[in-house]
C-alpha cells in the first residue's frame, strides 16, 4: 500500500469513526422519544391494489359520519364540515377517492361500482358501524351506489348535498337531463387545459361567482384548482361519465335510512329539479332543505347553515 493509498484509507477510517461517533447520542434520545407513540396508517388498499388516502378525525368512540366529496375535489373540501362536527364530538371519516387527491391513480375502474366499493372498503376496514354517509355531488353518487350495491346494514342516515343523482345525462327515459353536449365539451375542455377549466369552474358556475353582484373569492378558487390538479388527469377525465351517465334511480329505491336532501335552488352545476328534488322524490320518507339562492358549492359558500343542518339531522 503506497503512501497516498494509506492516508486516503486512513481518512476514510477517520471519517467513518467521527460519523458514529456524532450519530450516537442522537440516536438514543430519538429511540426513547417514541415509547408509548401508537403510529397509524392513513392509507387503506383495496382489492384490487388501490391506495386511498383517508382522514379520521374527531373521537374514536364518538357517533360515525363519513364524506364522499365531489369532481375533481378531494376529501380537503369537507374540512369544514369535518372540523365542525369532531369538535360537536362526531368521528368523522374522508377519503380521497381514487384517482383523486392523495390516492393513487389507477388508469381503470374509475366509475361508480368501484367508487361505492372503495367507500365500503374504508367503512369495513375501519369496521365503521351505525354510519351517516354524507356524500356531495359526485360523492352522493357514490352514497347512492355504495347502498344499492352493499345494502345499509352498516348504514344509520344518509346526506345528499348537491348530489348528482338520480340521472344528470338527458335520455329518453330522463328527459329532464342536461344534454351530451355537456359533458362533452367538459371533456375536450379537460383535454385541452384542465388547469383553465378548473379555474373557470370554480371561478363561475361553481360558487355562483358569474351572479351579478357576486363577490369572487380568490381562496376558494384557488383551493378548487389545487384540489383538481391534484387528481390524475385520466381519472378526473374518467369521471366525468361515472358522475354524468350513471343512473341511480335503482340504487334511491333501495334507501331504507332516514335521508335528508340538501339542494341550492341556483345550482348551475347540477340544477335542482333534475336532480335534489327528483331524488327526495324517489327515496322513501326523504326531507328536502332547499336554500335559496345557494350554487352547487354551498358546503362553503353555506358552511355555516350546512353545519346546523347537519347537526340537527344527526341528533334526531
Amino acid at each position: 500500500m503506497n503512501v497516498l493509498t494509506r492516508t486516503l484509507a486512513l481518512s476514510a477510517l477517520a471519517l467513518a469513526l467521527s460519523f458514529n461517533a456524532n450519530a450516537a447520542p442522537s440516536q438514543a434520545p430519538a429511540a426513547a422519544s417514541n415509547v408509548g407513540i401508537q403510529q397509524t396508517s392513513s392509507y387503506i388498499t383495496t382489492r384490487d391494489g388501490v391506495q386511498l388516502y383517508y382522514k379520521d378525525w374527531g373521537p374514536r368512540n364518538g357517533p360515525v359520519v363519513t364524506f364522499s366529496h365531489g369532481w375533481p375535489l378531494s376529501s380537503d373540501s369537507w374540512e369544514s364540515q369535518m372540523l365542525f362536527l369532531a369538535s360537536q364530538g362526531y368521528r368523522v371519516v374522508a377519503h380521497d377517492r381514487r384517482g383523486h387527491g392523495r390516492s393513487s391513480q389507477p388508469w381503470d375502474g374509475n366509475d361508480m361500482d368501484h367508487y361505492a366499493d372503495d367507500l365500503a372498503a374504508v367503512i369495513e376496514t375501519l369496521d365503521l358501524k351505525d354510519v351517516t354517509l354524507v356524500g356531495f355531488s359526485t360523492g352522493g353518487g357514490e352514497v347512492a351506489r355504495y347502498i344499492g350495491r352493499h345494502g345499509t346494514s352498516r348504514v344509520k342516515k344518509a346526506v345528499l348535498v348537491s348530489a348528482v343523482p338520480p340521472l344528470m345525462l338527458k335520455t329518453a327515459s330522463n328527459p329532464g337531463g342536461l344534454p351530451i353536449e355537456v359533458f362533452d365539451g367538459l371533456r375536450k375542455a379537460s383535454i385541452e387545459n384542465r388547469s383553465q377549466l378548473y379555474l373557470d369552474i370554480a371561478s363561475g358556475p361553481f360558487y355562483g361567482f358569474n351572479r351579478p353582484g357576486a363577490k369572487p373569492s380568490q381562496g376558494l378558487i384557488q383551493s378548487f384548482w389545487a384540489q383538481g390538479m391534484q387528481g390524475g388527469h385520466k381519472n378526473t377525465y374518467d369521471s366525468i361519465a361515472a358522475f354524468s351517465a350513471t343512473d341511480f334511480r335503482e340504487d334511491l329505491k333501495k334507501f331504507d335510512v332516514p335521508t335528508l336532501v340538501i339542494h341550492g335552488d341556483d345550482d348551475q352545476v347540477v340544477p335542482i329539479d333534475a336532480a335534489g328534488r327528483s331524488s327526495a322524490k324517489l327515496i322513501k320518507g326523504a326531507q328536502l332543505i332547499v336554500y335559496p339562492g345557494a350554487p352547487h358549492g354551498l358546503t362553503d359558500t353555506h358552511k355555516d347553515r350546512l353545519n346546523q343542518d347537519l347537526l340537527t339531522f344527526l341528533r334526531k
